[in-house]
This record gives C-alpha cells, structure tokens and sequence, in this order.
C-alpha cells in the first residue's frame, strides 16, 4: 500500500492498526505518481495481500472488513453497513472537490453548511442503540473507520465542527480511544504526514 499523506488510505492504516494487523507501504509510489507514471487517480491505493491485488479505498475497506469479521453479523447488518457508507461517501466526495478544486473560493461557505452535512450522520448514529455504540450493530465495522477518518479530517479542516453534534462528538472519542486506535492515532504513521495528497481514489 502506497504511504504519502493520510488521504483515503487513512481508515485502511486504522482498521489494520485497531485490527493489530501489520502491514508495509511502498514509498516508491508517490515519486511515479508525482513523474506521471500513473494516468489515473483509480489507480490509488494499491493493496496486495500475498498475490492478491486491490484498488480503490472502498473496495480494499470491504475486503478488509469480510476478511477480519467487520462486515456485520449477518446480511441485513452488511446491508446497512453498505448504506451507511454510501452516506459517509457523500461527504467524503463534497469534501475532497472542495480540498483539490475549490478551496479557496468556498471553504467558507463548506464550513458553513457542514452542520447540514452533518446531521445525517448523527441521526444514524441515533438509531444504533441511541448513538452509544457504533454505526451498525453492536461491533466495528468497516465503516466506523471511514466514518471515523472523515470526521477527523473535519475537525482540523473546521475546529468545533461537532460542538452540536453531542452523538459524534463522543463517537470520535471513544473510537479513538480503543488502545490500538488510540497508539496509532498518536504515532508518527499517523501525525507525522499530511492530510491530503495529490494522488487520492
């Protein structure tokens, strides 16, 4: 897996880290991508597993999920899971136009609208045992990660962006506090690079 900024590999390096899994990234793909090597931004991130080769952020996080048993505990648990992360993608797509393409024109206005956004979320949350436990069900899954990474990204793009939001605002932290989590949260894996990077699937 390629490791140069946090992007949408970051819920990938959460789930392996909270899941103790090991893993190893390829520096090497940034400097091609930054040489034009690859054409085409579906080619990020590469996974392999053995001589098993994945790409795309969504795909390798359901792959990750059926493998480590963070998909649901049985079919309209996984069915909810994939609406769930349908609904955290959209923000994820809102967010990443506005960081690689609109920024300085519309940052204010993102911010300002965030609490839309956002609400959605927290009424989701609200129906998994009043908010209290995790997206879906009564484990993690594979989509507490990538709700978890975006939610981040939003609390340094717009501090105090979950002050109203009492559901998430305690979901980011007792996410964050599982041991694993909470070790690779504060490693320099995880501070010690950007949060967004030029070449992002």
């Amino acid at each position: 897996m390629p490791g140069f900024s946090l992007g949408r590999y970051e819920a990938i390096r959460m789930l392996l880290a909270d899941q103790g899994q090991d893993w190893h990234e390829d520096p090497l793909l940034h400097d091609l991508c930054e040489e034009g090597e690859f054409k085409t931004l579906s080619q990020f991130p590469k996974f392999t597993d053995g001589a098993f080769t994945l790409y795309q952020s969504n795909a390798i996080l359901r792959y990750l999920g059926r493998k480590h048993g963070l998909y649901g505990k049985d079919d309209q648990e996984c069915a909810l899971l994939d609406m769930a992360n349908d609904g955290v993608e959209e923000l994820w797509l809102k967010y990443l136009d506005l960081i690689y393409h609109h920024f300085e024109q519309c940052k204010n206005q993102y911010v300002k609208d965030l609490p839309t956004q956002l609400q959605p979320l927290e009424t989701l949350l609200k129906q998994n045992q009043g908010g209290k436990a995790f997206i879906v069900g009564d484990q993690i899954s594979f989509v507490d990660y990538n709700l978890l990474d975006l939610l981040l990204i939003h609390q340094t793009l717009a501090p105090g962006c979950l002050d109203t939001f009492p559901l998430l605002s305690a979901y980011v932290a007792r996410l964050s506090s599982r041991p694993n989590l909470q070790a690779f949260l504060a490693s320099p894996q995880h501070t010690g690079l950007p949060i967004n990077g030029d070449c992002v699937s």
